[in-house]
C-alpha cells in the first residue's frame, strides 16, 4: 500500500488533558483533500476511553467518534492510518497491560473488518520505556495476530521500539506477513524541531536555533538514506509516520527543513505524514481557516 503525502490529525482524539486540542471538523477534511494530500493519519488514544477490567470494552461514544472520522475521510477520497495513540501504560508496564492492549485490537479489528481497505491499522505509536525492543517485537506478533483474526488483508503498520526512532530499526523483528508497511518518526535535530516545547525539559535553551546549511543537509540525507536501505534490505515499504517542527521555531527555518525532509523522503521512495494539521506544529492556522503557506509549499511543492 503507498500511503503518498498524509498528515497527522494530532491533538484530536488522542489528546492528552490539558493539551490543545483540534476538533474534527468536516472542513478540516476538506481543505486537506483539496490541498492535495493523499492520507490522514488518525491518532486515537483507544486507552482513555476503554474499561480497565476485563474485557475491557471500548466505549461506543469514543468507536462513534473515531467512525465519524475515518469515514470523514474516506468519503474524500483519502486514505486512513488509525492507531492506538499515547498508551504510556502500556509501555511503562507491558505485562500487565498486555492482555488490555490486545483486547483493544480485537475489539477495533472487528469493528471496521467490513471497511474499504484504504483504512490500515498501526499497532502502537512509539513503544518505548519498559516496553523494550525484546517486548516489543513479542507484542508486536501478538497483536497482528489478533488483528489478522478479523482483518487478513488489511494493511498493518509496525514501527520500532524507542518511540519508533530510526537508529532502533535493527532490533525490529518484523512478522512474515504481505500486508505489512514499516513506520519510523523522525525529529531530528531535536534541539531544533522542539525548541521551547513545554513538555520537554530546559527547551527554552534551544530558542532560536536555525536549521539550513550543508552539514544540517548531510545529517537529514544519512539518516533517512538508512532507513530507506532498511526498508530496500526486507522489501518492506517505509512510512515516515511523523515528521515535524514547533512553532517556536522560526518559520523560515521550519519550511526549509520540511521541504528538504519532504522531498529526501520522497527521493527515497518514502511516503509520509507531516506532525501535524492544526495545534502545535500545526501547517494549517484554524482561526484564520487557512494554510500557515511556507508549510504548505513545503509539504506540497507547489
Amino acid at each position: 500500500m503507498n500511503l503518498g503525502r498524509g498528515i497527522n490529525f494530532g491533538n484530536a482524539l488522542d489528546a492528552l488533558d490539558g493539551g490543545p486540542r483540534l476538533p474534527l471538523e468536516h472542513r478540516y477534511f476538506d481543505a486537506v483533500a483539496a490541498a492535495g494530500f493523499d492520507t490522514v493519519r488518525l491518532p486515537a488514544r483507544w486507552s482513555a476511553h476503554a474499561a480497565a477490567a476485563p474485557p475491557y470494552t471500548v466505549d461506543p461514544a469514543f468507536f462513534r467518534r473515531v467512525d465519524a472520522g475515518v469515514a470523514a475521510a474516506l468519503d474524500r477520497g483519502l486514505q486512513v492510518v488509525l492507531n492506538v495513540h499515547h498508551y504510556s501504560e502500556l509501555c511503562a508496564a507491558p505485562e500487565e497491560h498486555r492482555p488490555r492492549f490486545l483486547a483493544l485490537w480485537r475489539q477495533i479489528a472487528v469493528h471496521y473488518a467490513g471497511h474499504d481497505n484504504r483504512l490500515c491499522f498501526e499497532l502502537l505509536n512509539e513503544p518505548r520505556d519498559a516496553l523494550t525492543a525484546d517486548r516489543w517485537n513479542t507484542l508486536l506478533a501478538e497483536a497482528l495476530a489478533v488483528v489478522r483474526d478479523a482483518c487478513p488483508e488489511r494493511t498493518v503498520i509496525v514501527g520500532a521500539a524507542e518511540m519508533n526512532s530510526p537508529d532502533a530499526l535493527p532490533a525490529l523483528a518484523v512478522p512474515d506477513d504481505d500486508h505489512l508497511v514499516a513506520t519510523v518518526h523522525y525529529y531530528a535535530p531535536f534541539a531544533f524541531t522542539h525548541q521551547n516545547a513545554g513538555w520537554v525539559p530546559g527547551a527554552e535553551r534551544w530558542l532560536g536555533r536555525g536549521w539550513g546549511g550543508p552539514a544540517d543537509e548531510d545529517a537529514v540525507r544519512d539518516d533517512l538514506a538508512r532507513v530507506a536501505e532498511w526498508g530496500r534490505d526486507r522489501g518492506l515499504p517505509v512510512f515516515l509516520g511523523e515528521f515535524g517542527a514547533f512553532s517556536a521555531a522560526g518559520m523560515a527555518s521550519r519550511a526549509r527543513w520540511t521541504a528538504f525532509v519532504r522531498t529526501e523522503a520522497e527521493r527515497l521512495g518514502l511516503s509520509w505524514a507531516y506532525w501535524e494539521f492544526g495545534t502545535d506544529f500545526g501547517a494549517f492556522d484554524p482561526e484564520l481557516a487557512a494554510w500557515r503557506e511556507p508549510l504548505r509549499r513545503a509539504l506540497l511543492g507547489r
